[in-house]
């Protein structure tokens, strides 16, 4: 009998999630057209009909790769819909090798401070159009690199921004690496903070290593002499710039170009419901491989670990004291009369020379904890109004370890955290690869539907329950398996 109910319950709120999410609303307004056409993972490759019997909201089959499509560095991927909160599963899931080729700065949507409205922006909003490129004849000589993707996205109150996320976010990134490819590239040098301008490697001063007579000034002083106002200190010569200069690394500005790829993507988002039906907003969690190490982002409440050796390692975290600067700079932000005049909600890893006015120079915004370029104004001559750093963002460096076949990061949408642990999902992954052929690329996606299968249990007369009796998720789960080795092979 529960059962039967609950079928009823699930078409009919199927019915209700058609009929309200094409964005007619029922009111007589024509219906905008779908960005996208509503679909599972491209690498599935699931026929129409394969897509129409994987929503079953009583069966859940869980849907895998088959065995004669492959990721790359022999992902693993399971899926399974929901028990009936939603027709359709709102998760969605993107990996792909991508190229990121030098561009200048123009060629992408432009990563400003959030004060530039993105709304005039359109015209140049990513459409996916050439994102798939012939990366096999990418050589060492050529103007780009490439960088392994890996993607989740959680739709809420419909899947259309986690289709178009899945879609384009990728797009996103590569922009936002174009324009840093070649600081990128020179790894014997730190990234200059203005763009153009070498690195005075010969003053001690900047260096940080030799004190000079500037060590010895008020932080009042200091200040007028950066200013350049009369009455600074001239009793001895202070060197051409005395200012405390933050150590910016190539690290860095990654984390920046995947912060502002996030922060377009939201925008393109926005301006695209304006003209097509993209339903509700979605969470995002992504890793990329570049340059022999992971990065983790996240926004939302899906989640990362790393299994090595038996040991969790978290790679995904939410509230740290570096959203305390963050908080302080979108308050400054959205209300810039309590700046005075004075300050500025932005952040350099020094003072802002006048004579740097029109350059390209390190920022970050309350967005970011990486850094990007941008074009100084005369409003970021203005003093600071964060001064000091909190702590760096979490970038795993593949190189410093050598990972077995058994050492994996596991990537996983809410669905699969709400009812299994950091610890319970590393005990079932690392059992389950233990018993497998380590010379078997297939175990991989196995292993990925066994910990589907584990979180989403069995139905019961109450319901779906996994072990000890307990409830099993309801939710749409996700699942990603990345063994780790390859990385190792690609460094």
């Amino acid at each position: 009998m529960l059962t039967r109910v609950k079928s009823a319950v699930a078409g009919f709120m199927g019915g209700i999630m058609a009929g309200g999410g094409s964005g007619g609303g029922g009111n007589g307004a024509p219906e905008m057209p779908l960005k996208f056409p509503y679909m599972r993972p491209q690498f599935l490759g699931l026929s129409p009909d394969e897509i129409e019997c994987s929503a079953d909201h009583i069966a859940r089959p869980i849907l895998i790769l088959k065995e004669t499509r492959r990721l790359p560095w022999a992902t693993g991927y399971a899926e399974v819909i929901n028990a009936g909160k939603s027709a359709l599963n709102e998760d969605q899931a993107c990996c792909e090798v991508v190229v990121a080729r030098r561009r200048p700065m123009s060629y992408c949507p432009p990563s400003t401070p959030s004060r530039t409205p993105s709304a005039k922006r359109r015209n140049s909003l990513p459409n996916g159009e050439g994102l798939r490129l012939d990366y096999s004849k990418l050589g060492e000589d050529t103007e780009g690199f490439l960088f392994h993707y890996w993607a989740l996205f959680d739709g809420h109150a419909g899947s259309g921004a986690a289709v178009v996320a899945s879609r384009l976010l990728q797009h996103h990134i590569a922009c936002q690496l174009q324009a840093v490819i070649d600081v990128l590239r020179d790894a014997s040098s730190p990234p200059p903070t203005v763009l153009g301008e070498e690195p005075d490697s010969n003053n001690p001063y900047l260096q940080g290593t030799t004190p000079g007579p500037h060590r010895a000034l008020t932080r009042a002083a200091s200040l007028r002499g950066a200013a350049g106002t009369p009455g600074s200190p001239s009793s001895t010569p202070p060197p051409p710039r005395f200012f405390n200069e933050k150590k910016i690394d190539h690290e860095s500005l990654v984390i920046g170009a995947i912060e502002n790829a996030f922060k377009e993507m939201d925008a393109q988002i926005e301006k695209e419901k304006q003209v097509y039906s993209v339903t509700g907003g979605c969470t995002a969690l992504t890793v990329v491989y570049l340059l022999g190490k992971l990065y983790v982002a996240n926004a939302g409440d899906s989640r990362a670990i790393i299994i090595r050796n038996n040991e969790i390692v978290p790679m995904s975290t939410e509230f740290t004291p570096e959203s305390e600067r963050q908080r302080l700079q979108f308050l400054g932000f959205m209300q810039p009369h309590l700046l005075g005049n004075e300050f500025t909600h932005l952040e350099f890893p020094r003072r802002v020379q006048r004579k740097e006015v029109g350059k390209k120079m390190l920022y970050r915004d309350f967005t970011m904890n990486g850094w990007a370029y941008k074009t100084v104004d005369d409003e970021d001559l203005k003093f600071p109004l964060i001064y000091g750093e909190g702590k760096k963002v979490k970038v795993y460096h593949l190189t410093r370890y050598e990972h077995g076949a058994d050492d994996v990061l596991v990537m996983g949408t809410d669905g699969l955290w709400d009812v299994l642990s950091n610890q319970e999902v590393a005990e079932v992954v690392t059992t389950f690869l233990s018993n497998c052929d380590p010379d078997d690329l297939y175990r991989y996606t196995m292993a990925a539907q066994d910990l589907v299968m584990r979180a989403r249990g069995v139905l019961r007369d109450r319901g779906w329950r996994i072990t000890n009796e307990r409830l099993g998720s309801g939710d749409d789960i996700s699942v990603f398996i990345i063994p780790l080795t390859y990385g190792n092979r690609q460094a």
